[in-house]
Formats: C-alpha cells, sequence, structure tokens
C-alpha cells in the first residue's frame, strides 16, 4: 500500500551551501523553458553559482523553498544596478515544477517586496520574458505593471518583458 504523505515545504533565506542547488534549479527551469545562456537569460550570470554571496550585499536578499529537504526554487531583491537608488530589482524568481501552483512565488514575491519596502525602496522593476506566463499573471496580480523601456544594466536583453510596481 501507498500512502500519500504531506511534503514539508520551508522558505528561508539563501545559506552558502544551498549556492550549486539553486543554481541546478535556475539551469533546470531554464531548459525547460528554452532560455539559453546565449540568448542573456539568467542562466548566463557569471555569479549564478555564487548567489549567497551575491545576496550579502546591503540591500539586497534571497530565500530558497525546500520541499522534503531539496531546494525547489528561490527568488530574491537587489538594489537594481546602473538606476536610481530608490529602484530594486526582483531577481531569479525560478520555481521546479513540482513546487509550481501552490503559492509559493506569490508568497516569496511578498516577502521579498516587504524587505525592499523594509530597506528603503521606493520601486520594484523586473525583467521576464513572453514565455513565462504564469510568472507574468503572477506579476501583474502583484501590481506590476508593464512599461516599455528597460531600466537599470541587467544583462538580459532578451528579457522583452519590463514591469514596474511602486512600494
Amino acid at each position: 500500500m501507498n500512502a500519500v504523505l504531506p511534503s514539508t515545504l520551508t522558505l528561508r533565506r539563501i545559506t552558502e551551501p544551498d549556492n550549486a542547488a539553486i543554481a541546478a534549479v535556475i539551469r533546470k527551469v531554464s531548459a525547460e523553458y528554452g532560455l539559453t545562456a546565449d540568448k542573456g537569460y539568467t542562466v548566463a550570470d557569471p555569479n549564478l553559482d555564487e548567489l549567497f554571496q551575491v545576496y550579502s550585499q546591503p540591500g539586497a536578499a534571497y530565500w530558497v523553498v525546500e520541499q522534503n529537504g531539496e531546494v525547489v526554487g528561490g527568488g530574491g531583491v537587489a538594489p537594481l544596478g546602473c538606476s536610481e537608488p530608490d529602484i530594486c530589482e526582483l531577481q531569479k524568481m525560478y520555481f521546479l515544477s513540482s513546487a509550481r501552483g501552490q503559492g509559493l512565488a506569490k508568497k516569496l514575491a511578498l516577502m521579498a517586496l516587504a524587505h525592499a519596502r523594509e530597506q528603503g525602496f521606493k520601486q520594484c522593476y523586473l525583467e521576464t520574458t513572453a514565455f513565462l506566463t504564469e510568472a507574468i499573471r503572477l506579476y501583474e496580480h502583484l501590481g506590476f505593471e508593464h512599461i516599455s523601456e528597460a531600466l537599470g544594466c541587467t544583462g538580459h536583453v532578451d528579457c522583452e518583458v519590463r514591469m514596474l510596481k511602486p512600494l
């Protein structure tokens, strides 16, 4: 007899030992959606294997989602490079298929936005691609509005969907 056991979910700040696991999640989800490194998506970021160090910087934070002890997703917020100091960016929101549809991305995004407000940011920017329709719907639901021009210098040249939200 098989029993379906409830999964144990944990949403917590990233630690250094999480670096390899969350990088693997980002690579797997990117491959699933055809988001290749040659097109300037997150999977091409030179610091992808060092997210703990990246998000240990002032104003930044990153959270991972664990399901039954395995990292299945994550997301964060950081100051937007080459921009006004009161604009942050919602970054690297990726979830394995097993973690989708449970409200985890919404919960994590709300935590990130609250953190951004606490850090004094006035606006939150994000970039994504039209392939990620579920993500776009979430961001619209959270109050992000589409804007025509890119902000900052993210390096994600093929992210054609740009959004901004007042905090």
